[in-house]
C-alpha cells in the first residue's frame, strides 16, 4: 500500500506563514496573486515531500508480548523495526493496545540509516481487568525529506492476549509481614501446638502448652522436652467464589469480583505450596466454574485457567447448588472458603443456613471486603437531607452486617473482614490460623 498523506507540525507551520499574503490581500487586493501562488506553492511542496516519502514495504514492523499478560501490574511490550531502504528514514511508530488497558509510550518517533537498520521500542501495559483482550494493527508514519507530509501505513500485527491476575505481588516476605503482624495482634491469646502432626522434640520455654510435654523424653533426657508439631498436609481447601450482583460493584477503583479472585488465587498458591488439595467452584445463580481439589505447583495454572474470565453477573447467587457441586463427588472434610459479600441479609441468609448444614462435618471460612468508604458514610455527620438519607442507608447495611457475621460466627463459620489493599493477605493468615491451630 502507498499509504494516506497525513501534514506534519512543520506543514501547519507553513501553512500558517501562508496566511499573511491572504490577510495582506485583504489590505491591498495586489496581494491575493501572492496569496495564491504562495499556498500553490505549499500544496505543491507538501505534495513532492509526500511523493518522495518511503513507502512502508521497505520496513519491517513486529510486537514482541507475552501471550498472558498480568492484571493490575504493568506488562513490558517492545515494538521491533527493521528497515530495508537504501537511505534513511524518520517516522512514528503507533500501537493500538486493547481497549480498557492502561498504556504509556505506545507512541513514538523513530530514526533508521543504512549503518542503523534496527530498532526496539518499549512501553507499558497496564489491564484493569482480567479477560480476553486483543491488540490492534501497527501504525506507521514514514516523513519525506522536507518533513512536511508522511506516509501512513497500518501493518497487520492483530494479537490476542489473555488477562490473569496478578500472583507476582505475594512474595514469601511479605506474607512472613502479615503473619507476623497477625500473630501480634493476637497476643496475649495462649495458641494452640501448630498442626497435628509429630515433627520434634525441643527443650521447654516458657509460656509452651503443658500439653506438649513429653514425659518420658523428660524423663530420659533429665530436662522438661516438649513436642513440636507440624501443620497436616494433604487437606483438602475449597475456594467457593461468589461471582452474583453484589460482586459487579467497585472498591478502591476496581470491581470486588476482580479482587476476590486475587484473594482466591494466591490464597490457593499458599495451599499449594503447604502441600494441601485446592479446588474452585465460581457461581452465580449457576455454576461458572469447577475444577475439583489437587494438588502440586502445576494445578495453579489449572486454577488460573478456570477464573480469569469469570464475570459478576447481575442475578442472585445460589448458594446451595454451589456448595452441592463441592461435594458431589467429595466427602472429606474440608475448609470451605468463601469469598463473597455480606451487606443483604435477606441474601446472606441462606448462606447462614448451608453454613448450618456444613458445620461441623467442614469448616466454613466466609471472607468479605470491607468498603471503607460505607463506614466512613455511616458515622459521617450529615450536612443536608441527601447526607442524612445516604448515612441511614450505609448504616442499616454495616447493621445488616454485623447480625450476618454474627449468625455465621454461631454456626460454626469463621468470618473475615478486611478492605481491599489487605483483603488477601487477611484472607491467607485465615487460612494459616486454622492449619497452625489444626483446625482440620
Amino acid at each position: 500500500m502507498n499509504g494516506r498523506p497525513v501534514p506534519t507540525a512543520r506543514a501547519a507551520a507553513l501553512a500558517a506563514a501562508a496566511l499573511l499574503p491572504a490577510v495582506l490581500a485583504l489590505v491591498s487586493p495586489g496581494f491575493a496573486l501572492v496569496a495564491a501562488a504562495v499556498d500553490v506553492a505549499a500544496l505543491l511542496l507538501c505534495a513532492a515531500d509526500y511523493w518522495l516519502a518511503p513507502g512502508a514495504s521497505a520496513l519491517s514492523a513486529r510486537r514482541q508480548v507475552e501471550s498472558v499478560l498480568s492484571s493490575g501490574a504493568g506488562n513490558p511490550v517492545a515494538l521491533e523495526l527493521e528497515w530495508k531502504g537504501a537511505r534513511a528514514v524518520r517516522g512514528e511508530l503507533r500501537d493500538v493496545p486493547p481497549p480498557g488497558m492502561a498504556s504509556t509510550g505506545h507512541r513514538m518517533r523513530f530514526e533508521l540509516t543504512p549503518s542503523r537498520r534496527t530498532a526496539t521500542l518499549r512501553y507499558r501495559v497496564t489491564p484493569g481487568v482480567r479477560g480476553d483482550a486483543a491488540f490492534g494493527d501497527l501504525h506507521v508514519r514514514l516523513e519525506g525529506p522536507l518533513g512536511l507530509c508522511a506516509r501512513q501505513s497500518a501493518v497487520p500485527a492483530a494479537q490476542a492476549v489473555k488477562v490473569y491476575p496478578d500472583l507476582s505481588s505475594l512474595s514469601r516476605s511479605a506474607l512472613e509481614l502479615a503473619r507476623a503482624a497477625d500473630e501480634v495482634a493476637a497476643r496475649p491469646t495462649r495458641r494452640k501446638a501448630e498442626g497435628r502432626e509429630f515433627d520434634s522434640l525441643r527443650e521447654y520455654r516458657p509460656g509452651d502448652d503443658a500439653r506438649t510435654i513429653d514425659w518420658k523424653a523428660t524423663a530420659r533426657r533429665a530436662r522438661t522436652m516438649v513436642r513440636v508439631h507440624r501443620p497436616e498436609q494433604d487437606q483438602p481447601v475449597m475456594l467457593v467464589l461468589d461471582c452474583g450482583r453484589h460482586m459487579a460493584g467497585r472498591v478502591d477503583g476496581r470491581r470486588k469480583l476482580d479482587h476476590a479472585v486475587d484473594a482466591a488465587l494466591r490464597l490457593a498458591r499458599v495451599s499449594l505450596e503447604q502441600g494441601d488439595h485446592v479446588g474452585v467452584v465460581a457461581f452465580a445463580r449457576d455454576v461458572q466454574a469447577h475444577v475439583p481439589p489437587r494438588k502440586g505447583a502445576a494445578h495453579l495454572r489449572e486454577l488460573t485457567r478456570a477464573l480469569y474470565r469469570v464475570e459478576a453477573a447481575l442475578e442472585e447467587s445460589d448458594y446451595g447448588r454451589a456448595l452441592d457441586a463441592c461435594f458431589a463427588r467429595h466427602h472429606k472434610r474440608t475448609l470451605v472458603v468463601v469469598l463473597s459479600d455480606l451487606l443483604d441479609l435477606e441474601t446472606s441468609s441462606a448462606l447462614v443456613k448451608r453454613a448450618l448444614a456444613l458445620a461441623p462435618r467442614h469448616l466454613p471460612l466466609v471472607a468479605s471486603l470491607h468498603d471503607r468508604a460505607l463506614s466512613e458514610l455511616a458515622e459521617r455527620v450529615p450536612q443536608s437531607v441527601q447526607d442524612a438519607y445516604e448515612r441511614q442507608v450505609a448504616s442499616r447495611l454495616e447493621d445488616e452486617y454485623r447480625l450476618t457475621a454474627a449468625r455465621l460466627r454461631d454456626a460454626g463459620a469463621l468470618v473475615v473482614r478486611a478492605p481491599a489493599a489487605t483483603f488477601s493477605a487477611e484472607a491467607v493468615n485465615a487460612y494459616l490460623r486454622v492449619k497452625r491451630e489444626g483446625r482440620l
